[in-house]
Protein backbone atom coordinates (compact mmCIF):
# COMPACT_ATOMS: atom_id res chain seq x y z
CA UNK A 1 0.00 0.00 0.00
CA UNK A 2 2.58 2.55 0.72
CA UNK A 3 4.68 1.24 -2.32
CA UNK A 4 1.50 2.02 -4.69
CA UNK A 5 0.46 5.52 -2.54
CA UNK A 6 3.94 6.26 -3.32
CA UNK A 7 4.07 5.89 -6.96
CA UNK A 8 0.91 8.11 -7.49
CA UNK A 9 2.39 10.38 -5.42
CA UNK A 10 4.93 10.58 -7.92
CA UNK A 11 2.66 10.35 -10.71
CA UNK A 12 0.83 13.66 -9.57
CA UNK A 13 4.40 15.44 -8.89
CA UNK A 14 5.47 14.67 -12.65
CA UNK A 15 2.31 15.91 -13.71
CA UNK A 16 2.44 18.90 -11.67
CA UNK A 17 6.21 19.56 -13.20
CA UNK A 18 4.81 19.03 -16.85
CA UNK A 19 1.97 21.31 -16.59
CA UNK A 20 4.51 23.63 -14.66
CA UNK A 21 7.20 23.49 -17.46
CA UNK A 22 4.66 24.20 -20.10
CA UNK A 23 3.12 26.77 -18.64
CA UNK A 24 6.62 28.98 -18.71
CA UNK A 25 7.50 27.81 -22.46
CA UNK A 26 3.93 28.18 -24.14
CA UNK A 27 3.80 31.37 -26.27
CA UNK A 28 0.01 31.61 -25.86
CA UNK A 29 -0.13 34.02 -22.26
CA UNK A 30 2.39 36.52 -24.23
CA UNK A 31 -0.08 36.76 -27.11
CA UNK A 32 -2.75 39.03 -25.62
CA UNK A 33 0.33 41.69 -24.85
CA UNK A 34 2.25 41.31 -28.54
CA UNK A 35 -1.46 42.16 -29.90
CA UNK A 36 -1.96 45.66 -27.67
CA UNK A 37 1.69 46.91 -28.15
CA UNK A 38 1.44 47.85 -31.73
CA UNK A 39 -1.40 50.08 -31.13
CA UNK A 40 -0.02 53.32 -30.58
CA UNK A 41 2.20 52.60 -33.16
CA UNK A 42 -0.05 52.44 -35.32
CA UNK A 43 -2.01 55.58 -34.41
CA UNK A 44 1.57 57.29 -35.24
CA UNK A 45 1.22 55.62 -38.31
CA UNK A 46 -2.47 57.20 -39.10
CA UNK A 47 -1.23 60.53 -38.40
CA UNK A 48 2.29 60.13 -40.22
CA UNK A 49 -0.40 59.53 -43.21
CA UNK A 50 -2.58 61.85 -42.62
CA UNK A 51 0.40 64.51 -42.81
CA UNK A 52 1.58 62.83 -46.00
CA UNK A 53 -1.17 63.76 -47.72
CA UNK A 54 -1.57 67.51 -46.84
CA UNK A 55 2.01 67.98 -47.44
CA UNK A 56 0.47 66.29 -51.38
CA UNK A 57 -1.69 68.32 -51.16
CA UNK A 58 0.41 71.55 -50.88
CA UNK A 59 3.16 69.95 -53.35
CA UNK A 60 5.78 70.21 -50.62
CA UNK A 61 6.88 66.89 -51.77
CA UNK A 62 10.39 66.85 -50.66
CA UNK A 63 9.03 67.34 -46.98
CA UNK A 64 6.59 63.98 -47.79
CA UNK A 65 8.62 62.12 -49.34
CA UNK A 66 10.96 61.31 -45.82
CA UNK A 67 8.08 60.76 -44.09
CA UNK A 68 6.33 58.24 -46.53
CA UNK A 69 9.25 56.08 -46.43
CA UNK A 70 9.29 56.41 -43.11
CA UNK A 71 5.91 54.95 -43.19
CA UNK A 72 6.63 52.18 -45.48
CA UNK A 73 9.67 51.29 -43.81
CA UNK A 74 8.29 51.10 -39.85
CA UNK A 75 5.13 49.94 -40.87
CA UNK A 76 5.64 46.99 -43.27
CA UNK A 77 2.49 45.12 -44.90
CA UNK A 78 -0.03 47.78 -42.64
CA UNK A 79 -2.78 49.36 -44.58
CA UNK A 80 -1.18 52.85 -44.23
CA UNK A 81 2.38 51.55 -45.94
CA UNK A 82 0.01 50.13 -48.65
CA UNK A 83 -1.68 53.49 -49.12
CA UNK A 84 1.67 55.35 -48.90
CA UNK A 85 3.24 52.89 -51.59
CA UNK A 86 0.58 54.27 -54.50
CA UNK A 87 2.34 57.88 -54.61
CA UNK A 88 5.53 56.98 -53.03
CA UNK A 89 7.57 56.97 -56.00
CA UNK A 90 6.23 59.77 -57.82
CA UNK A 91 6.97 61.50 -54.73
CA UNK A 92 10.14 60.72 -54.36
CA UNK A 93 11.11 61.83 -57.98
CA UNK A 94 9.62 64.90 -57.63
CA UNK A 95 11.50 65.31 -54.01
CA UNK A 96 14.91 64.96 -55.34
CA UNK A 97 13.45 67.22 -58.81
CA UNK A 98 13.18 70.42 -56.26
CA UNK A 99 16.36 68.96 -54.65
CA UNK A 100 18.42 69.77 -57.82
CA UNK A 101 16.96 72.63 -59.01
CA UNK A 102 17.79 74.43 -55.79
CA UNK A 103 21.24 73.04 -55.75
CA UNK A 104 21.35 74.72 -59.15
CA UNK A 105 19.63 77.75 -58.47
CA UNK A 106 22.39 78.58 -55.44
CA UNK A 107 25.04 78.12 -58.07
CA UNK A 108 23.96 81.61 -59.04
CA UNK A 109 24.79 84.86 -57.90
CA UNK A 110 23.02 88.30 -58.51
CA UNK A 111 24.31 91.56 -58.01
CA UNK A 112 23.29 95.26 -58.69
CA UNK A 113 24.40 98.75 -58.11
CA UNK A 114 27.08 101.25 -59.57
CA UNK A 115 29.37 101.08 -61.72
CA UNK A 116 31.55 103.72 -63.50
CA UNK A 117 29.01 106.28 -63.18
CA UNK A 118 26.14 103.86 -64.34
CA UNK A 119 23.26 100.95 -63.28
CA UNK A 120 24.72 97.89 -63.26
CA UNK A 121 23.15 94.31 -62.57
CA UNK A 122 25.27 90.95 -63.31
CA UNK A 123 24.41 86.98 -63.55
CA UNK A 124 27.74 85.01 -62.66
CA UNK A 125 28.63 81.85 -61.87
CA UNK A 126 31.45 79.75 -61.38
CA UNK A 127 32.80 77.19 -63.62
CA UNK A 128 32.16 73.51 -62.02
CA UNK A 129 34.54 71.49 -64.32
CA UNK A 130 37.57 71.52 -64.20
CA UNK A 131 37.52 70.48 -60.92
CA UNK A 132 40.58 71.26 -59.78
CA UNK A 133 42.75 74.32 -60.43
CA UNK A 134 41.81 78.12 -61.00
CA UNK A 135 37.58 78.50 -61.69
CA UNK A 136 36.35 80.32 -64.10
CA UNK A 137 33.38 82.81 -63.70
CA UNK A 138 30.50 82.77 -66.43
CA UNK A 139 29.25 86.47 -66.45
CA UNK A 140 26.02 87.98 -67.97
CA UNK A 141 26.15 91.85 -67.34
CA UNK A 142 23.75 94.79 -68.25
CA UNK A 143 24.99 98.13 -67.77
CA UNK A 144 23.27 101.58 -68.52
CA UNK A 145 25.77 103.09 -70.53
CA UNK A 146 27.51 99.91 -72.36
CA UNK A 147 24.67 97.45 -72.92
CA UNK A 148 24.48 93.74 -72.56
CA UNK A 149 27.26 91.78 -72.45
CA UNK A 150 28.62 87.74 -71.68
CA UNK A 151 32.06 86.88 -70.89
CA UNK A 152 34.68 84.56 -69.10
CA UNK A 153 36.90 85.77 -66.46
CA UNK A 154 39.40 83.79 -64.50
CA UNK A 155 41.91 85.73 -61.64
CA UNK A 156 44.69 84.01 -63.64
CA UNK A 157 46.72 85.63 -66.86
CA UNK A 158 43.70 85.26 -69.07
CA UNK A 159 42.94 84.06 -72.24
CA UNK A 160 45.04 83.74 -75.73
CA UNK A 161 42.93 84.33 -78.55
CA UNK A 162 43.90 83.56 -82.43
CA UNK A 163 43.05 85.91 -85.01
CA UNK A 164 39.51 84.55 -85.93
CA UNK A 165 39.06 84.08 -82.23
CA UNK A 166 36.12 82.02 -81.73
CA UNK A 167 35.17 79.77 -78.84
CA UNK A 168 34.03 76.57 -79.07
CA UNK A 169 30.60 76.44 -77.53
CA UNK A 170 28.56 73.50 -76.94
CA UNK A 171 24.70 73.57 -75.08
CA UNK A 172 23.94 70.04 -73.04
CA UNK A 173 24.63 67.59 -75.41
CA UNK A 174 23.85 69.74 -78.44
CA UNK A 175 26.78 69.56 -81.71
CA UNK A 176 29.55 72.39 -81.05
CA UNK A 177 28.96 75.77 -81.94
CA UNK A 178 31.83 78.12 -82.59
CA UNK A 179 30.33 81.42 -81.31
CA UNK A 180 33.21 84.69 -82.35
CA UNK A 181 34.84 86.41 -79.39
CA UNK A 182 37.37 88.84 -78.06
CA UNK A 183 39.59 89.41 -75.20
CA UNK A 184 39.53 93.16 -73.97
CA UNK A 185 42.52 95.42 -74.90
CA UNK A 186 42.54 96.81 -71.07
CA UNK A 187 44.42 93.53 -70.47
CA UNK A 188 41.73 92.22 -67.83
CA UNK A 189 41.68 88.21 -67.30
CA UNK A 190 38.53 88.40 -69.72
CA UNK A 191 37.18 86.70 -73.18
CA UNK A 192 33.85 87.86 -74.40
CA UNK A 193 31.33 86.83 -76.42
CA UNK A 194 30.47 88.41 -79.13
CA UNK A 195 27.17 87.63 -80.02
CA UNK A 196 26.04 87.88 -76.23
CA UNK A 197 21.84 87.89 -77.31
CA UNK A 198 22.37 84.97 -78.84
CA UNK A 199 24.31 83.00 -76.66
CA UNK A 200 22.18 84.23 -73.41
CA UNK A 201 18.73 82.79 -75.34
CA UNK A 202 20.66 79.35 -75.45
CA UNK A 203 22.29 79.12 -72.03
CA UNK A 204 18.51 79.62 -71.06
CA UNK A 205 16.98 76.58 -72.39
CA UNK A 206 20.03 74.85 -71.27
CA UNK A 207 21.17 72.56 -68.22
CA UNK A 208 24.62 72.85 -68.63
CA UNK A 209 27.13 74.83 -71.17
CA UNK A 210 30.59 73.64 -71.97
CA UNK A 211 33.50 76.03 -73.79
CA UNK A 212 36.63 75.35 -74.86
CA UNK A 213 39.36 78.29 -74.57
CA UNK A 214 43.03 78.37 -74.32
CA UNK A 215 44.00 79.60 -70.70
CA UNK A 216 47.76 81.41 -70.73
CA UNK A 217 49.78 79.49 -69.63
CA UNK A 218 47.72 76.19 -69.34
CA UNK A 219 46.75 75.53 -73.03
CA UNK A 220 43.37 73.90 -74.24
CA UNK A 221 40.91 73.52 -71.63
CA UNK A 222 37.02 72.66 -71.35
CA UNK A 223 35.01 75.03 -68.80
CA UNK A 224 31.82 73.57 -67.91
CA UNK A 225 28.75 75.66 -66.14
CA UNK A 226 25.83 74.12 -64.45
CA UNK A 227 23.27 76.90 -65.55
CA UNK A 228 20.27 74.94 -65.57
CA UNK A 229 19.17 77.62 -62.44
CA UNK A 230 19.69 80.57 -63.84
CA UNK A 231 16.36 82.55 -63.07
CA UNK A 232 16.00 85.49 -65.96
CA UNK A 233 14.08 87.64 -64.15
CA UNK A 234 16.86 88.30 -61.15
CA UNK A 235 18.86 89.63 -64.18
CA UNK A 236 17.09 93.26 -64.66
CA UNK A 237 17.53 95.61 -67.53
CA UNK A 238 18.78 98.50 -66.03
CA UNK A 239 17.13 101.83 -67.56
CA UNK A 240 19.36 103.59 -69.68
CA UNK A 241 20.96 106.94 -68.91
Amino acid sequence: MRARGFSLSLIVLAAALIAACSGNGAPAPAAPTQAKAPAPDRAVATKSLEMYHQLLQSKSYELAAPIGQEVVAKYPGSSEAKEVQQTLADTVAKANAITARRRLERLWIYQSGKESGGDQTTASIYSSEPASGERVRLVLRRHSAWGQSAYLFGSGKGFDCERDCALAVRFDDAAVQRMKAHVPETGEPAIFISDDRGFIAKMNKAQKVSIDVLAKGKGKETLVFEVGGYDSDKFATPAKK
